[in-house]
């Protein structure tokens, strides 16, 4: 799982990007216990989710020509400017180019090969998020793409990731760990489209999970506060008790209470 020991093409950022963004905040304050910090007035409208004070996401309000309601995945890179390079080299798009933040740290957006959109974020002052893996915190990334091999080649070139088979109910999933840090440091998975019929209708992206005590008093928090289920909460042997979700704006992510590792 996803801690805050952050390597190189590890996941070190998690933001939303929202039409409302109280009531964005209302909704996870209810049901994570985040609480939503300004990042100040020079930050145009960016702000912390906040967990008993650790930072754990980050986000703002954004307008339809920004596209809908969204999670948004950021990977740790030491040069912003050389991974922009090595996405066009490898077939993906420059959303985003690399730009500083003031003194927190280097930005830039990019899509894959598929259209997948994905942030890098080079630290500054700011390294990432303060907490993962805990309850109310990522601890988990997935991608949902058309073809594996091809987005595993991507990453592989512009993150420095890899690939790995495990087994899984049913067959087997591909796990993603960056290159530093081998398979013991894994931290999310790639699924193709065409196996899932949930994720099919809705197209390929990269979708955060949070840690939770609870997988299904949540997913029935989730409705109580205006939230739609996307999956039930369901058990899947040796990971734990997972559900998908979309808040009231449509912004998709998951939950999970993890099955203790041995």
């Amino acid at each position: 799982m996803l801690t805050t020991r952050f390597v190189t093409g590890a996941p070190n950022w998690v933001d939303l990007g929202t039409s409302d963004i109280d009531g964005a905040t209302s909704f996870y304050n209810g049901l994570f216990g985040w609480d939503f910090r300004s990042a100040g007035p020079e930050a145009g409208g960016y702000g912390f989710f906040q967990l008993a004070g650790k930072t754990a996401a980050g986000g703002m309000q954004t307008s339809p020509e920004q596209g809908p309601p969204s999670w948004n995945v950021f990977f740790q890179t030491p040069d912003a400017d050389a991974t922009a390079k090595a996405v066009e080299q490898t077939g993906g798009r420059v959303l985003m180019a690399p730009d500083d933040v003031m003194e927190e740290g280097r930005l830039a957006v990019f899509s894959d090969k598929a259209g997948v959109s994905f942030g890098v974020w080079q630290p500054g002052q700011l390294r990432g998020i303060d907490v993962a893996g805990d309850p109310g915190s990522l601890c988990w990334v997935e991608l949902y793409t058309p073809d594996i091999a091809a987005a595993a080649a991507f990453y592989n070139s512009v993150l420095g990731l890899e690939t790995s088979a495990v087994p899984f109910p049913g067959g087997t999933y591909t796990c993603v760990n960056p290159a530093e840090g081998g398979e013991d440091s894994m931290f999310g998975g790639v699924v193709p489209l065409a196996d899932d019929p949930i994720e099919r209708e809705t197209g390929a992206y990269w979708l955060p999970y949070f840690e939770v005590t609870d997988a299904d008093a949540l997913v029935a928090k989730a409705e109580e506060l205006g939230g739609t289920v996307r999956m039930p909460a369901t058990s899947v042997e040796g990971v734990g008790r997972i559900a998908k979700l979309a808040d009231p704006y449509g912004a998709r992510f998951a939950v999970i209470k993890s099955e203790p590792q041995s």
